[in-house]
């Protein structure tokens, strides 16, 4: 199943996992030992970054190295900046109304 980036970084600790990984590559029982929670939980987190695309497991000997592939967050980026044009649209509105308003006011 290919899951949505979405719901990759919906988790604070998959986030946390992302931050972890984005400048290097580690292994399993490495990043597990950045955590509070059992290592089967660690490995779900990696399961869910993996299937969404946003890292990657390599099988070294008998180790397990996982690396980020960020590109999948543009998606969450074009997502964001969609409305923060919005956002500044409608607050530039807000502004040029309320001054309109205020000198309205001081004319009276």
């Amino acid at each position: 199943m290919r899951r949505d980036v979405f719901q990759a970084i919906a988790d604070p600790t998959r986030r946390e996992i992302i931050h972890l990984l984005a400048g290097q590559s580690l292994n399993l029982n490495t990043v597990a030992a950045h955590f509070d929670i059992s290592r089967p939980a660690i490995s779900k987190h990696i399961r869910i970054l993996t299937e969404c695309g946003l890292v990657v497991v390599k099988q070294q000997g008998r180790e397990r190295h996982c690396t980020t592939d960020l590109r999948q967050l543009k998606a969450v980026s074009e997502w964001i900046e969609k409305y923060r044009q919005f956002w500044h649209t409608k607050l530039d509105s807000l502004e040029a109304f309320l001054l309109k308003d205020k000198n309205k006011t001081r004319e009276k």
